[in-house]
């Protein structure tokens, strides 16, 4: 599912216009960004949380030439699903 696909179902099954679904997804996305670039955690009780996981620089090998290279230090979001959200997944892929 994309963002569109995403507004779209959002606006349907809460009974609001597209416009008006788009503008509260973009809203939530933002806020989130925006928390995550301040390395802000974020938890959504039920759902997950977000955070920024820090990696340090390391030798790396490329793969094209096998040669070694240094790759830097580097910041990136990471998703831990709640027990109760992956407990649901579980459920939904043992009916379906």
């Amino acid at each position: 599912m994309n963002k569109a696909e995403f507004i779209e179902l959002f606006a349907e099954q809460n009974k609001i216009s597209v416009k008006v679904s788009e503008a509260i997804v973009n809203s939530i996305l933002e806020t989130m960004v925006t928390a995550l670039a301040q390395h802000i955690r974020i938890e959504i009780r039920g759902f997950g949380s977000f955070k920024i996981k820090e990696y340090k620089s390391y030798e790396g090998r490329n793969p094209k030439t096998g040669g070694n290279i240094k790759v830097k230090e580097k910041s990136v979001p990471f998703f831990k699903m709640s027990k109760i959200c992956k407990n649901d997944l579980i459920k939904i892929k043992e009916n379906v």
